[in-house]
């Protein structure tokens, strides 16, 4: 990226887009943190078949939060690196978002129908041309 591409994108304010993906972002990296802490301590705590599967799948969660969480950060400073990891995790989301709908849980059907929606909104809102100007980020029309 180019400085002429760095101070057109820090000279203007940030489009309320690019904060709502932001935000939607966070949420997600905040709800995985929060699942792998559960995860974790049940393996430590609770009894599981398995403590040691617990145990890594809740380390596993909060380590794939850093992705989202980092894109966020990057999203509120304007950074055009973050739309990337903000995008895959979107990407990502929609498999989960599917396995949840298709189960037979009281609470996992309404959790991937929220979970869906974030993922589509947060896609929407981070392909927007409002979000690719403040990221400073140039389509093929533009070059």
């Amino acid at each position: 990226m180019s400085n002429e591409q760095t101070s057109e994108a820090a000279a203007g304010p940030r489009p309320n887009r690019l904060t709502a993906a932001a935000g939607l972002a966070a949420l997600e990296g905040l709800a995985l943190v929060a699942g792998g802490a559960y995860m974790l301590v049940m393996g430590l705590l609770g009894s599981p078949d398995k403590p040691e599967q617990a145990e890594m799948g809740g380390l596993t969660l909060i380590a794939l939060a850093l992705l989202p969480l980092l894109a966020a950060r990057g999203l509120l400073k304007c950074r055009a690196w973050s739309r990337g990891p903000a995008i895959i995790t979107q990407i990502m989301a929609l498999p989960v978002a599917w396995t949840l709908l298709r189960s037979e849980g009281a609470l996992l059907i309404p959790a991937g129908i929220a979970l869906a929606a974030v993922a589509v909104a947060s896609l929407v809102l981070l392909v927007n041309p409002a979000t690719n100007r403040a990221l400073g980020i140039r389509g093929p029309r533009d070059a």
